[in-house]
């Protein structure tokens, strides 16, 4: 059985558009259900804009690229982290399994069938958390002749899981307190990007609302990891200063697959020097350094 698709909308009708046109012409379309949750309008800055999002979903009922489209349409605004939480948990209860994309992601026309062939040839896999349909500009040694590889860090762009590894996430991160002072446990989730204990203490000190750094740190907790294609079925449209959540840069451009690129999934171990170019995706060591001294210098000035 395929996996369902969830899409997550809110307020650009321009890339949700282009999101669910590049995905009805996925291999597979017409054989995924999907479900489309389009979030409330969290101001009256976003209530029209919202509108022509909502009536652009209700036109995909008459001309239906997929098995089938349910269209849920939240009556007040819950946010992005709150709309992935609970969409996802009610769709993988349901089916064990899901693909989720949001309204900024253009998918290559064989993301459908990567995703699906990776759901079901790491199922049993216990060392793995999620897959991913998104890969970073990274130099590949010259010798690495997989397809695949694996990263400590989850991905939010074009990801899919199942129900055994999502209802181990511990959303109220109920262990932060000895995780904040602890520098083992921080340096080992930073092992996904430098970036990561300190987003996960910006989430938890209320500066920022994501449910991706809350799913990666129990994925930390498991020492499981995500797969990776070498050659990127997801484009991110969204970084272009349109977004609640992102500013605009193009660095995290990718050039994705025309459909023919082949895929050979296979039991992988960590590649160390992936691992490394993979890390420096967020900043090197120096930048880690430069941003650890001016925090040391505000709390200084603090006192």
């Amino acid at each position: 059985m395929l996996a369902p698709v969830i899409i997550f909308v809110y307020a650009r009708l321009e890339h949700t558009k282009r999101t669910i046109k590049s995905l009805a012409k996925n291999y597979f379309a017409e054989e995924t259900e999907v479900y489309i949750y389009s979030d409330a309008p969290k101001n009256e800055n976003t209530i029209e804009k919202v509108k022509l999002v909502r009536e652009y979903l209700d036109s995909l009922l008459q001309k239906n690229p997929f098995k089938s489209i349910r269209i849920i349409k939240a009556k007040t605004n819950k946010g992005l982290a709150n709309s992935v939480i609970s969409g996802a948990t009610e769709i993988i209860d349901q089916y064990g399994k899901v693909i989720v994309v949001e309204d900024d992601l253009v998918s290559s026309p064989d993301f459908l069938q990567y995703m699906n062939e990776a759901l079901n040839y790491y199922e049993k896999s216990n060392n793995i958390w999620s897959i991913t349909g998104y890969t970073f500009k990274i130099n590949f040694p010259q010798d690495y002749k997989h397809d695949i590889y694996l990263s400590y860090r989850g991905c939010s762009w074009g990801w899919a899981t199942w129900k055994d590894r999502w209802e181990k996430v511990d959303w109220e991160v109920k262990d932060y307190q000895k995780f904040k002072k602890n520098k083992k446990l921080r340096s080992k989730l930073n092992r996904g990007g430098r970036d990561m204990a300190m987003m996960l203490d910006s989430q938890m000190e209320g500066k920022i609302d994501s449910w991706a750094i809350r799913w990666c740190f129990t994925q930390l907790k498991l020492d499981m990891m995500t797969v990776y294609p070498v050659v990127s079925r997801i484009k991110n449209i969204g970084l272009d200063g349109t977004g609640t959540h992102s500013g605009i840069t193009s660095k995290y451009n990718a050039v994705i697959s025309n459909g023919t690129d082949k895929c050979e999934f296979e039991p992988l171990d960590l590649d160390a020097r992936i691992v490394k170019a993979f890390k420096n995706q967020f900043g090197t060591d120096f930048d880690y350094v430069i941003i650890r001294l001016k925090t040391y210098i505000k709390r200084l000035l603090r006192v």
